[in-house]
Parts: C-alpha cells; structure tokens; sequence
C-alpha cells in the first residue's frame, strides 16, 4: 500500500497562545474574512425570496469625525446601514465589499432571541425552568439555572471567557463549535453535548446587576432548542432566512453532533447583516409583512429590567439574548463586530472589522464603535 505524506490542517491546528492559525493575529484578517471556509464543518442556507434594497434616495447622512475615524482604521472591513427598503449608507475597505461574508461572531446570538421567542409563543418553553428541566444529563454548571438567567447572561459559574487569557475556557469552547482541532490529534473532537455537561460551579443567589457574558449559555440553550422544538435548529435556521431575505448566504459552523454555533459561528455580509437587523424594525414580521417573530417577547425584551454590561457599553442591557437600551437593540461580535438597530426609525446599521492585536479584543475599541453607530442611528 502506498504511503502518502499528510499534515495537520494548518487553518484548524493550535499554534502560538493557544490559538488556531486562522485566529492568530497575523492570519486574522484572511481568516475572518473567509471564515465560510475554514470552519472544519458549516451550515449554508440562501433565502426563497431576496428583500431588494434600494439605492440611496434620501439627502446623504453626514458621516461624522469618530465614523470616519472607524472607516479609516486598519480594521475595517465593511459597514451597512438600512432605513426601511433605503441602503443610506455602504462603505468598505479596499481588501473587501460590502458583500462578502465575513465571520460575525456573537452577533450569531440574536438567532437564539427569535427562536426562543417562537418557542415560548407555541408553549414548549418556560422561562422559568431550570435547564435540568429540559436537559437531564446537564452538569452542575447549569443543571439549577433558569433559563431566563442564561438568557440575560446571569449565570454565575466556572465557564470563563477572557479573550487576554489564552488558557480560557473560551478557546476549548472553539473545539465543540467547530473552530479548532484538539491539540492531541489522537482525541475526539469535543461535543456540544460533552463541553456543556463537563462545566461546574454554579452559584445560585440573588439578582445579578452586571451581565457575567458566558457564550456557553449559548450553548446550552442551543441543546434546550434542539431537544424540545418541533423543528431542528437548522430548520429554524432556514425560516429566520426566508423571514429576513438574504441576498447572498448564512453560513454557520457545526459542533461534531452538527448543533449551530449559535454561540459566534454566523458568516454574513454587511449587507446581509444589516438586512436580518431590520426584522427587528419590523415588529418581528419578515418581508412579506406576515407575523413571524414573537413581537411581544420583544417588546418586553427591551423594556424589562435586566443586567447591566461592563463599560465602556454600560447604557446597554443584557435582556433574552440581545443588547439594549429601551430603543436600540443589537449585540457585539469578538473581533470587531457591531450591529445596532434603531427600532423607532426604523433603521439598521451593520458593522464588521477585524482587531489585528494578540487578543482580538478591546474594550475601548468596541465601546467607541457602539456609541459612534448609535450617533449615527440619531441623524434620522
């Protein structure tokens, strides 16, 4: 039998600080920028029916100095913003467009808001449930938590998500979400399943003021999906599709049992993501002006008590799985990533980048791109 010389794919293997080389800094950029390709595995789904955009009719917006500043930072890549039907404003950078797909990260979170939203509309979820509930087999770590907790971010555990720490559980997360290869190329790839039952440490107690940001509640509540829903997750996937429009594709990765990573896996462009923002303009209904999310849910979403996020983004809460103010709702990616949505004009502003330091991550950074967009969003 022939022998053939073979390697470890490059893109997946952990290198430097614990990280695979599409995430390494100097490969991030190419990385997310095709992140629709290096995934070890990944979900494609296209829209029936395209929502068409029209060209600019309105007087320009003013793009102001801290916009511009963004625009002109080594890691922009492209950003997006619709009122209505109206493309307002679109700029890219010179290595991309503004539709591409491009890795979103958490901003994939706000599909588990309007799936759980439907869920809990056709009576197969509580709020109120604990996730052994629903997920007999869950570890301590979540076993006695409700579910409203893990969807405001309040759950208080041994899941640790540091970006500027290399050994954070984050990263090992990365295996089960189809990001990485195990450092032993001899392991099996971990489940969604078996990473979320192995975490432990709950605390139970009372209100939580300040939102502990776990992506592994994402996780779990992406098993609760998948256990009790009539439909599977990526069937869910394809509705919220067709409710949106998409003119180009929604990728996402896969875990090894094939569960999205709702967590941080979506691939979208600008475009595109600006598109699935405007469902929210739209009191939940998709492009044929029918009832598809649950706009109740929504309404109390943004209008209820919930944690606090850290600042430099303190005027946001965390509430069901979304970022708000009582008007703006949105959510962050890792890397750079921001979508805000003006629910009372109606308008939706995508905006993608790629932070190229060690730890793909900075507070200020982020903080300066939400109120920026927002300043831009109270133009209208």
């Amino acid at each position: 039998m022939e022998n053939h010389n073979t390697i470890t794919n490059p893109d997946l293997t952990v290198g430097e600080n614990n990280k695979q080389r599409w995430n390494q800094a100097k490969h991030r950029r190419q990385g997310f920028h095709n992140a629709n390709h290096v995934f070890r595995r990944a979900l494609m789904v296209r829209s029936k029916n395209v929502l068409v955009l029209r060209p600019q009719v309105r007087a320009s917006i003013q793009i102001s100095a801290d916009l511009r500043e963004l625009i002109n930072h080594p890691a922009f890549s492209a950003l997006c913003c619709i009122r209505e039907d109206e493309i307002v404003l679109e700029e890219s950078a010179d290595d991309f467009s503004t539709r591409r797909p491009h890795s979103i990260q958490s901003i994939s979170k706000l599909h588990v808001h309007l799936i759980i939203g439907r869920l809990i509309e056709q009576g197969e979820l509580c709020l109120d449930a604990k996730v052994r509930d629903y997920l007999p087999d869950i570890g301590s770590g979540y076993a006695e938590a409700p579910i409203q907790a893990l969807l405001d971010m309040a759950v208080i555990n041994d899941f640790s998500e540091d970006y500027f720490d290399p050994n954070s559980d984050c990263y090992t997360e990365e295996i089960a979400l189809g990001w990485r290869l195990p450092r032993n190329q001899d392991s099996d790839e971990t489940t969604l399943e078996d990473f979320t039952n192995g975490i432990t440490g709950y605390q139970s107690g009372g209100a939580v003021p300040v939102a502990h940001y776990k992506s592994a509640n994402t996780d779990v509540l992406t098993r609760v999906i998948a256990k009790i829903s009539s439909k599977s997750p990526a069937q869910h996937i394809e509705d919220i599709a067709d409710a949106v429009g998409y003119e180009g594709a929604f990728f996402i990765s896969l875990s090894p049992e094939g569960c999205p990573a709702f967590s941080g896996g979506g691939c979208l462009s600008a475009r595109d993501l600006a598109r699935f923002g405007l469902i929210f303009t739209r009191q939940g209904r998709n492009i044929a002006g029918q009832p598809f999310a649950n706009n109740e849910f929504l309404s109390k979403t943004i209008s209820r008590d919930a944690p606090q996020l850290s600042e430099p983004k303190g005027w946001l809460r965390y509430s069901n799985h979304l970022m708000t103010d009582g008007r703006f709702v949105g959510h962050a990616g890792y890397g750079g990533q921001f979508l805000l949505i003006d629910t009372k004009r109606k308008t939706s502003f995508s905006f993608l980048s790629v932070l190229e330091n060690e730890d793909g991550y900075d507070d200020a950074y982020m903080g300066k791109v939400a109120v920026t967009l927002k300043n831009v969003l109270q133009q209208f």
